[in-house]
């Protein structure tokens, strides 16, 4: 079992303990999202458990790499969220069949005075210019090579977080001078003094967030249910509030 799976057991225990008659008596729904998703979830969670009090929700977020290991290793998980379709088919043979519930674009992140007057891709390559991306095997990082190569624009990152919200950090710590994210990566970052630079939408791409119900689920019901409910009116409303697309729409 890797360090990954492993905290992600003990906070599982940990979380076990203790706590009223009430807490023990609900079905403790263990689901994994991509870092993108962390604001948005957030909220989903409180709504989900309004409407399914029996329920107690645990987040587990990260890189969707990272996530796809967890799964593999049979860590104890119920749902699983990834921010691409590739990472999902790579471990087809533990889940059941995946639904897209929301899409995304890519933005430029920016300090907030935007120093080195950043307003297009091919400015990420000029020399003077500090970028960070996404660690390569994370969709994000994947997503940002690939728009940059169709652009025939050469990035040399200063660093490369395998979580698309690391990227954030260089650049509120004055390290970095512009970063590819997530558009919804820079709309939820309130208050970090940061901004966002559009990518015109031929040379932006649009990805497709799947979700499915892991077979070997200690719930597979209540699984199903959170799964499905991902894909309601009431959840694509709260993604759509938090920068989110619809599937088919974007």
């Amino acid at each position: 079992m890797t360090a990954a799976a492993t905290t992600l057991a003990l906070a599982l225990a940990l979380g076990g303990c203790g706590g009223s008659d009430e807490a023990a008596a609900k079905t403790k729904l263990t689901v994994l999202a991509a870092a993108s998703l962390t604001n948005a979830f957030g909220e989903l969670r409180t709504a989900y458990q309004r409407e399914h009090p029996d329920v107690a929700v645990q987040f587990s977020f990260g890189g969707s790499q990272q996530l796809a290991a967890q799964v593999r290793e049979g860590s104890p998980v119920d749902v699983i969220a990834t921010a691409d379709e590739p990472t999902m088919t790579g471990i087809k043979e533990y889940v059941g069949s995946r639904k897209p519930f929301a899409t995304n674009r890519l933005a430029i992140v920016v300090p907030e005075d935007n120093p080195k007057q950043v307003r297009t891709l091919a400015d990420l390559g000029r020399s003077d210019v500090r970028v960070v991306l996404a660690g390569p095997t994370v969709p994000a990082g994947r997503y940002a090579r690939q728009i940059l190569d169709q652009a025939d624009v050469t990035v040399r990152p200063k660093s490369e977080p395998a979580d698309v919200r690391q990227v954030l950090t260089p650049l509120r710590l004055g390290e970095a001078d512009a970063g590819v994210v997530y558009a919804t990566n820079v709309t939820g970052a309130g208050g970090s003094k940061l901004t966002a630079v559009s990518i015109p939408a031929k040379q932006n791409l649009i990805a497709t967030y799947p979700v499915a119900t892991v077979d070997d689920s200690a719930h597979p019901r209540e699984a199903k249910r959170f799964a499905r409910w991902l894909r309601s009116e009431q959840a694509t409303k709260v993604l759509t509030e938090h920068g989110f697309g619809e599937p088919g729409t974007t």
